[in-house]
């Protein structure tokens, strides 16, 4: 499930005197007219002046001049300017980045009733930068941009209802914004919704209907819900489980670099579950899959060394991969390397730091940590 609130980074393109799906277009008197347009202090020519300069097309490619026609556009009162304004100092393109002008256009942009404006200035209260973290602040700007049809406000409405952000803890209401998050085609929000359903949060569990959403998400390209229709096809939940299936809705999770997604893959080809055992695979996906600061695939890629599995056995190796595994918040990665320094492998034999990392695992509610804390500690 999402936790973390979606900023929009995607310079938003309308179109002015010209078909967007036009072929064979004649740029350089496109061009020419636009800065007539512009020069006659036309806000809408000025900002597809931009984008022209923004995506290369017809001239060489300049984000330098392209903020200077979104300047114009926003000083003429135009929203998409000034959204734009804030993307290109939010990514640093042709700017140093800098989250408190990103926050100045954003609030212009908001004003200007731009709803991905208002959505975009919510995320930077409710990430607390360029700003003081303020949900309540982040929560009217997402109000603003769900009124207005953005379907990424709404989604981020729900996560603060969902996860009790500025407001009480509420699934009802979360469900509400993520169901308006879907009437606007929010990939995002079908995820959310999906995941409400297939845990149960403020509405009956249904497996079904969260398979539903996640397939609509999954096909928006959200790889959190393709990584969850896997789960669904792995445990049996709302569908007749399939290994094969589940590798197919994890390896695209992975395309996607849902890291959890490159990690199942590595495991199914590890274990040799709905394909061929094959390690080297294994390694190959447990690597991306790590590389994303997933801790399935740290874990895997530890167990691979320690094991000697399409690999050179090699424990310092191991305690890598271990080691960043748990410090990723695993708890079994935790105890794979306490016993590491139980026996010594890769490391000097130390009981007191093996039995640290066991308390740690059982720190991270894995049991198999709170036994062999329990164990050291003669009980």
């Amino acid at each position: 499930m999402q936790k973390i609130l979606k900023l929009c980074t995607v310079i938003l393109m309308i179109c002015i005197n010209i078909s967007c799906t036009q072929n064979n277009i004649d740029y350089g008197s496109v061009n020419k007219n636009l800065e007539t347009s512009c020069g006659q202090n036309d806000g809408e020519g000025c900002y597809n002046l931009g984008l022209l300069y923004y995506n290369g097309q017809g001239i060489k490619q300049d984000y330098v001049q392209a903020k200077t026609y979104f300047e114009k556009s926003c000083d003429l009162n135009i929203g998409e300017g000034c959204y734009n304004l804030g993307v290109l100092y939010h990514k640093g393109q042709g700017v140093k980045q800098d989250y408190i002008q990103e926050k100045k256009y954003y609030e212009k942009a908001c004003d200007l009733n731009h709803g991905h404006g208002c959505s975009n200035l919510g995320a930077l209260y409710a990430n607390g930068q360029g700003v003081k973290q303020d949900y309540i602040q982040a929560k009217t700007y997402f109000e603003k941009s769900c009124d207005l049809n953005i379907g990424e406000g709404c989604f981020n409405l729900g996560v603060l209802y969902e996860q009790g952000q500025g407001v009480k803890q509420d699934y009802i209401q979360a469900k509400k914004y993520y169901e308006k998050a879907c009437d606007l085609n929010d990939g995002h929000g079908f995820s959310n919704l999906g995941a409400l359903y297939a845990k149960g949060y403020g509405i009956k569990q249904d497996y079904v209907q969260a398979k539903k959403y996640f397939e609509k998400a999954c096909d928006l390209n959200i790889g959190d819900a393709c990584y969850n229709l896997g789960v669904l096809y792995k445990k049996e939940q709302g569908v007749k489980q399939d290994y094969i299936q589940a590798k197919k809705y994890y390896e695209k999770a992975c395309g996607l670099n849902d890291g959890k997604g490159c990690g199942l893959v590595g495991l199914l080809y590890t274990t040799g579950r709905g394909v061929k055992q094959d390690y080297a695979q294994a390694k190959k996906y447990f690597e991306k899959s790590c590389n994303l600061n997933d801790n399935i695939g740290c874990s895997g890629l530890g167990g691979l060394y320690s094991d000697g599995y399409g690999v050179k056995q090699d424990y310092i190796q191991a305690k890598t991969y271990y080691e960043k595994s748990c410090n990723l918040s695993d708890g079994f990665g935790c105890v794979l390397l306490g016993a590491l320094y139980i026996t010594g492998q890769g490391v000097k034999e130390d009981f007191a730091t093996g039995k640290k990392y066991f308390g740690k695992a059982c720190d991270l509610k894995l049991q198999m940590g709170c036994d062999a804390f329990a164990k050291m500690n003669g009980n």
